[in-house]
């Protein structure tokens, strides 16, 4: 495709990885690995969302494809919701 550099690459598959690493050259970024990366002082998520992309770009893939924004928090935790907008929530099942 249109990617020919590093910050090319990290740019397109998005999650503003382009600020959080920087390579100078395109064989330097595919040498790279999970250590590299956390050296670098990327977290966990970062980290695993870029070496997935890397692979995913390697088989052929376009970062238009499969590039993804990080989901939102769940504002709902737990087993279900018991308490739902501060009213306690019933199971139907249970009556």
């Amino acid at each position: 495709g249109s990617i020919t550099s590093a910050e090319a690459f990290l740019k397109a598959i998005g999650r503003s990885s382009e600020t959080k690493v920087s390579y100078e050259a395109w064989d330097q970024l595919w040498r790279t690995n999970g250590h590299d990366l956390k050296k670098a002082g990327l977290s966990v998520q970062d980290r695993r969302y870029i070496l997935w992309a890397m692979e995913k770009y390697r088989l052929g893939k376009d970062p238009s494809e499969f590039a993804y924004e990080v989901s939102k928090k769940k504002k709902i935790r737990g087993w279900g919701p018991a308490v739902q907008n501060g009213k306690r929530i019933r199971s139907r099942r249970h009556q």
